[in-house]
């Protein structure tokens, strides 16, 4: 007998589950839309020549790629033992791949339709992902993304604005304690010289160090000598982020500055770091941290992730990838994004119960309205129309059962009212209302429900 599990790394949501995404996304959607970001839907799959090589060496281990179909799989499939050599991959048995993010789509959609859009795009994006990722709490094979990006300026105003709207969106969700990490990978470049590490090996490291926060300072300082970087660099890297974990921002500055000292790429993203903390982005605590490395390859300035104390990884993460959307056409394009983790945001909200009770107590209908015989079947719905036309959420139960029943299953569903209509109300052009809170019912005139139940149900 087949499984009724979902595939491992996915899940089923059920009606409550999909009225807390509901509320999540539509606070983000208003938030960003109160930015003058504009919503924007790519395919669930790409190209794999389009996705291949975006990611690092990690993330391109991570897509889900979908075998070419037909006579395509076969031609691939079907080559002779003489053939085969160490060079042909899966890659020969695949041409499309299920979008790994929502920023590299975003990059070819701006370098397809470059004349279609504004010099200044501003979009948001909220759709499905899919990694062949290892599933944790709060870590899924398929999830949503929520992203903002802002397309076609190289002025640090853009970071501060994309923070500011990842703020808001939090601070309305109810984080108060979130912390944005901030960082850049020039700064990053600056250090890593300064460490004597050399630049081809500078992937190397950077892979290493986004682990930090997952395997500690002697986890990767194991995994940089794993990948070639001396001990005395991995010492001297490891060395100054302890040493700056205890100072705050301007001491972190000031400190970093006399470390990268004339490095052209270090003092770029000091500066840049710099301009972002001096707009003063209100109700927001930003914190600089030089070790925060984000795993993907085409990041080219600023980059940010977000955490709460009671979760092991981040709510949200992004940067500046000005030189991604020239990947996929001769114009080179500046380009700014951040990402926020619904499934992350979710898990947390409900461990924490930061829903509104009408959320989080939802229910599918309002009232509930009674079929006491078959015969009386079409006044009932009847009836619940008359109610929907007034604005309240009516749900019929359909068959002929016993009152008790009926008001079982109401209780079941945490509907407020049930309308009671049997033969003597139809007669009488009269309905029971019967309060589920409070178990009081009272007989009206049946004009008169729906101002009741909408008093009722306040």
């Amino acid at each position: 007998m087949a499984s009724t599990n979902p595939a491992r790394g996915t899940r089923d949501f059920l009606p409550a589950d999909v009225r807390k995404r509901e509320y999540v996304i539509g606070i983000i959607k208003r938030v960003y839309e109160s930015y003058g970001f504009e919503p924007l839907e790519t395919p669930a799959f790409e190209n794999l020549e389009t996705l291949t090589g975006k990611y690092g060496e990690e993330g391109g281990q991570l897509m889900f790629k979908i075998l070419k179909r037909g006579e395509k799989l076969v031609q691939s499939a079907s080559f002779s033992s003489s053939e085969r050599d160490e060079s042909r991959t899966l890659n020969d048995l695949a041409d499309l791949a299920l979008r790994y993010d929502l920023t590299v789509p975003l990059a070819r959609v701006v370098a397809n339709n470059r004349n279609k859009l504004p010099v200044l795009f501003k979009r948001y994006q909220i759709q499905p992902v899919w990694r062949a990722d290892r599933p944790a709490k709060g870590r899924y094979r398929e999830f949503y993304q929520c992203d903002v990006d802002w397309i076609g300026s190289t002025s640090p105003v853009v970071e501060a604005e994309l923070i500011s709207a990842a703020a808001k969106v939090l601070s309305e969700l109810g984080f108060h304690d979130a912390v944005f990490r901030l960082n850049d990978r020039r700064l990053l470049t600056g250090i890593l010289d300064a460490c004597q590490i050399v630049t081809d090996l500078h992937s190397d490291a950077l892979v290493a160090l986004d682990k930090l926060d997952k395997i500690g300072s002697d986890g990767v300082a194991k995994e940089l000598a794993a990948r070639g970087i001396s001990s005395t660099a991995a010492d001297a890297l490891l060395d100054l982020f302890s040493t700056l974990s205890t100072m705050n921002n301007a001491e972190k500055l000031t400190h970093l500055r006399s470390f990268v000292g004339q490095n052209e790429d270090g003092v770029a993203g000091l500066e840049s770091l710099e301009q972002i903390l001096n707009f003063g982005i209100s109700d927001l605590k930003l914190n600089v941290d030089p070790s925060l490395a984000r795993g993907l390859s085409y990041y080219t300035g600023m980059i940010v992730e977000v955490n709460v104390p009671d979760l092991a990884g981040s709510l949200a993460g992004g940067g500046r990838y000005d030189g991604l959307i020239g990947m996929f056409g001769k114009e080179q394009i500046p380009a700014c994004g951040l990402s926020l983790g619904l499934e992350r945001i979710l898990v947390v909200m409900d461990e924490r119960r930061m829903f509104p009770p009408e959320i989080a107590e939802s229910t599918p209908a309002d009232v509930l309205v009674t079929i006491h015989a078959e015969n009386t079947a079409a006044e009932s719905l009847k009836f619940a129309a008359e109610l929907r036309a007034a604005g309240i959420r009516t749900t019929v139960y359909p068959d002929a059962d016993k009152l008790g029943k009926q008001l079982k299953y109401a209780a079941s569903i945490n509907v407020r009212a049930v309308c009671i209509l049997g033969e003597s109300e139809i007669a009488a052009g009269t309905v029971t209302i019967k309060n589920m809170l409070t178990g009081e019912q009272q007989t009206i005139e049946r004009a008169s429900a729906a101002s009741f139940i909408r008093g009722e149900s306040d």
